[in-house]
């Protein structure tokens, strides 16, 4: 362009003379500044415009017009790289949420940059409130702020809180810059709980199998040591009790077994319609048989009844209630056993006038080996786990357990089956 403006102001000179080509000069010189001042301000101006608004990019001549091109190129490559930018913190974002384990963005002063879902309600947090907040601020576990402020986190930290829920977590934390830190929560409350309850099983059946093995020996011991100066009788009667405890193990095994294939979560073996009168009738012989006549036992069920199951997990449902009643029910009580169709359901109830249960063992008494009374239940040859077998038969029948007990006034324990069971 300067080229040019020395041109034309040198042929103005030549024809005009030296004044008329310093004029024109001049003001082929301030046109061209004015040009490029109002240039500017077109690129200024539409540099300012938010992206959003997509405003058209500005017209020009020569050197501004590619000016306004190489710009305009460079604010799109730009714009496309914040977009795959955004895109990829979307899906991070995204991915982030799904995640079982919840996870934190902490600033080297523990503030919260980000959080997700879990994180929030692993810790009661609140990403819109609490971003900004220092964690130990809002988590104020005394370990768990210890374990922030020491920085040493080459082994995860293993905290129980109390909010919203009590639950225990294992925490790691990664440094990754000088100033983010990235916190990752994984909730183990369900695993050491399960832990728990492993450690306490095997405490269990150690415990129910060393009373029986103790009689076992102690009573072959005695024989060894006196066989020649017991008498006959003597004989027959400890060989007796130690079978009746070698018989109580066999049933303890039996049970493990069986509550341990109800745990494996296998579909039910094979279904088909089982008779329901001739299984209450078995069930009922059986009971009067462990009476040996000391309760009056009353059975109730109509002429005819068909549910669609497994015969002998039902028959391990209906036979542990109703020994059950047996065992807990002081001599001369009463205990009634029906099947019953009521609105939706079916149920088989057996409701006895024995001791009752209080109120707070119910919530537990499908748990393993847990007894209301230790003592007397070994003494009826119950092994603790009868209950846990009904509780997953039934569910694998679709099946509830109901208990209504009372101290004092006895006991119904009832075992509800859809109606859509039922085969005609």
């Amino acid at each position: 362009m300067l080229v040019a403006i020395a041109i034309v102001a040198t042929a103005t000179g030549f024809f005009f003379g030296a004044i008329a080509g310093l004029l024109a000069f001049s003001a082929l010189l301030l046109a061209a500044g004015v040009y490029h001042i109002n240039n500017l301000f077109k690129l200024v101006r539409w540099l300012r415009t938010p992206v959003e608004q997509a405003a058209p990019l500005p017209r020009a001549f020569g050197l501004w017009d590619n000016v306004f091109a190489e710009v305009n190129l460079r604010a799109r490559t730009a714009s496309r790289r914040q977009e795959r930018l955004s895109a990829a913190l979307e899906r991070f974002r995204e991915a982030s949420q799904a995640m079982p384990h919840g996870l934190m963005f902490l600033s080297d002063t523990n503030t919260i940059e980000w959080v997700n879902h879990q994180g929030e309600q692993q810790f009661g947090l609140d990403q819109t409130r609490d971003q900004g907040a220092p964690v130990t601020n809002i988590v104020r576990q005394p370990d768990f702020v210890r374990y922030l402020k020491e920085g040493n986190y080459t082994e995860p930290l293993t905290v129980t809180l109390g909010r919203p829920t009590s639950r225990t977590l294992m925490v790691h934390v990664v440094p990754f810059s000088e100033d983010m830190r990235l916190l990752l929560s994984e909730d183990i409350t369900q695993g050491q709980r399960l832990e728990t309850m492993r450690r306490d099983f095997v405490a269990n059946v150690s415990h129910e199998m060393r009373t029986p093995l103790t009689v076992v020996m102690g009573f072959l011991e005695t024989l060894i040591d006196g066989l020649e100066d017991l008498e006959p009788d003597d004989i027959r009667h400890y060989l007796g009790l130690a079978f009746e405890q070698a018989g109580r193990m066999q049933r303890l095994i039996q049970d493990l077994l069986t509550l341990s294939a109800l745990e494996s979560g296998a579909p039910v073996a094979h279904e088909e319609p089982v008779d329901i009168v001739a299984l209450l009738e078995e069930v009922y012989q059986e009971a009067s048989v462990v009476s040996a006549g000391r309760h009056t036992l009353d059975l109730e069920c109509p002429p005819k009844a068909h549910l669609l199951g497994n015969a002998k997990e039902l028959y391990s449902v209906l036979a542990n209630l109703a020994i059950n009643a047996v065992r807990y029910t002081p001599a001369g009580g009463h205990i009634r056993i029906s099947w019953r169709q009521r609105g939706a359901v079916v149920d088989y109830s057996v409701e006895d006038d024995g001791i009752g249960i209080a109120p707070e063992h119910i919530p537990r008494l499908t748990e393993r080996f847990y007894r209301v009374d230790r003592g007397r239940s070994r003494e009826t040859g119950g092994t603790g786990l009868g209950l846990a077998i009904v509780k997953h038969v039934l569910s694998r029948h679709q099946g509830d357990l109901l208990i209504d007990s009372e101290p004092g006034r006895g006991s119904r324990f009832t075992a509800s089956f859809p109606t859509r069971r039922l085969v005609d």
